[in-house]
């Protein structure tokens, strides 16, 4: 199977964790045939080969990126601009996603940037509290709450012919510190290196954007010498 084939197959049965507050609301981009469809054009444009990748885990799909898409740190607007994948769904613009297509622009462009890396999530699916995203780490309990599901997903994604040496984290805070606590204890990869989330670098940092652009250059380059 290909990279494609295997990610679709993947996202195909995901299943939420069990036990989750009453009001904690799940959110899966692909039980919508849409979302399904652009999401499927996008991985067989792009992974469909058998290329081993570096995995960069975001935090968990938010209603204005991958929760419409399907495709993580990827709005509807990047996705038919950038990447090339017409679409009918709502040209709303996420920050997030501004931040990462400049990053992969500066990279080389999608496919060279692609060809490296899958971007994942700690979570593949997305939660929603009375109508606004809830990252899956603010969930009461979620280290006890969420260690066998996120091990379980994790495991799932290590058959896509990942490179074990070392994964990302798209953030430097919660998100990096529950992913070290995994694989310290599973021993997935062999480093885990912490990225500045793009949604702080353009609300707080905006002025030096570059700078963080350029730091997880630094930080792909660096893994990718050690090849």
């Amino acid at each position: 199977m290909s990279f494609s084939d295997q990610i679709l197959s993947y996202y195909r049965i995901l299943r939420p964790p069990e036990n989750l507050p009453a009001e904690v609301n799940v959110m899966n981009p692909y039980s919508h045939p849409e979302t399904s469809e652009v999401a499927s054009r996008f991985y067989r444009k792009f992974y469909t080969d058998d290329n081993p990748r570096f995995i960069c885990f975001g935090i968990n799909p938010g209603r204005f990126g991958a929760g419409v898409t399907g495709v993580p740190f990827t709005d509807p607007v990047r996705l038919q601009e950038v990447c090339g994948i017409p679409n009918d769904l709502s040209k709303k613009a996420e920050l997030s996603s501004k931040f990462i297509y400049e990053m992969i622009d500066a990279y080389g462009g999608p496919k060279s940037f692609f060809d490296k890396y899958y971007i994942s999530a700690v979570s593949p699916l997305g939660y929603i509290l009375d109508g606004i995203n809830l990252n899956y780490y603010d969930i009461k309990g979620y280290k006890r709450l969420f260690e066998e599901y996120v091990v379980r997903e994790i495991n799932k994604q290590l058959e896509f012919n990942i490179n074990r040496k070392a994964a990302f984290s798209i953030g430097k805070g919660e998100n990096a510190k529950y992913l070290k606590i995994i694989n310290d204890k599973h021993g997935f990869f062999g480093e885990i290196i912490s990225l500045s989330h793009p949604r702080w670098v353009m609300q707080y940092r905006l002025k030096r954007k570059d700078e963080f652009i350029q730091g997880y250059l630094d930080a792909f380059r660096r893994v990718e010498e050690r090849l």
